[in-house]
């Protein structure tokens, strides 16, 4: 020890730990035989410089980072659904409130499928008119202008394009609904959650009087 203290007079510090075996071991440079475990670095007067902690391969160390990244990864998760669930319960208070915004979700749905319903009610109107030209054309449909053939195959498309896009329509509606349904399913937990009032802190029990006391304070009462 004495011989190790003069040495770090020189070099400015003291190794000292415990190795596999028990013995506590004293160098004036990271000590070897303890390079799996934890080793101090003491200043000359005795007082703890630092703690190193075992020296690990390039594959453990490889390894500890991915770990500590998975939990950093993790809790930044953690952090970011409660942050989630904070702003969903803020805006959404109660179920009243959801059910609003749903109502409004289907109806800008429902609206743009009336839309697309006009649009074809529009278009067979058309139809109905170019369809009383083809009259003339009945006994040899082959016989009847290019033009006229034309805008009625033109319109039979874009009536067919606005099914397909209503069709579109009641799946996005669905959608609509079940994103709804996940969401309630997820705050009627938050709500809940809310509602259960917190737990007081027991009272502590009271200590049974000693028989002594109680019987010293039974005889101070009056004789009847």
């Amino acid at each position: 020890m004495a011989w190790a203290q003069s040495q770090a007079a020189s070099t400015g510090g003291i190794y000292t730990c415990v190795d596999r075996n028990g013995r506590r071991l004293t160098a004036d440079r990271p000590i070897p035989e303890c390079l799996d475990r934890e080793q101090r670095e003491l200043s000359p007067s005795g007082t703890t410089r630092r703690q190193i902690g075992p020296s690990l391969t390039e594959l453990e160390r490889s390894a500890l980072e991915a770990q500590k990244r998975k939990e950093a990864e993790e809790q930044a998760r953690i952090v970011e659904e409660r942050r989630r669930e904070r702003a969903l319960v803020a805006r959404y208070p109660n179920k009243a409130a959801h059910d609003v915004e749903r109502a409004a979700a289907i109806q800008l749905v429902d609206d743009v499928t009336a839309t697309a319903e006009k649009r074809i009610t529009e278009l067979k109107a058309e139809y109905k008119k170019l369809e009383v030209e083809m009259e003339f054309y009945k006994k040899d449909p082959n016989k009847a202008p290019m033009n006229l053939r034309r805008k009625m195959g033109e319109i039979e498309e874009s009536v067919a394009e606005q099914q397909r896009f209503i069709a579109g329509q009641e799946q996005e509606k669905r959608r609509v609904h079940q994103r709804f349904d996940t969401e309630l399913a997820q705050l009627r937990k938050l709500w809940d959650a809310q509602r259960v009032p917190p737990v007081p802190p027991s009272a502590p029990a009271l200590a049974p009087a000693p028989a002594g006391a109680a019987a010293a304070s039974a005889s101070s009462l009056p004789a009847r």
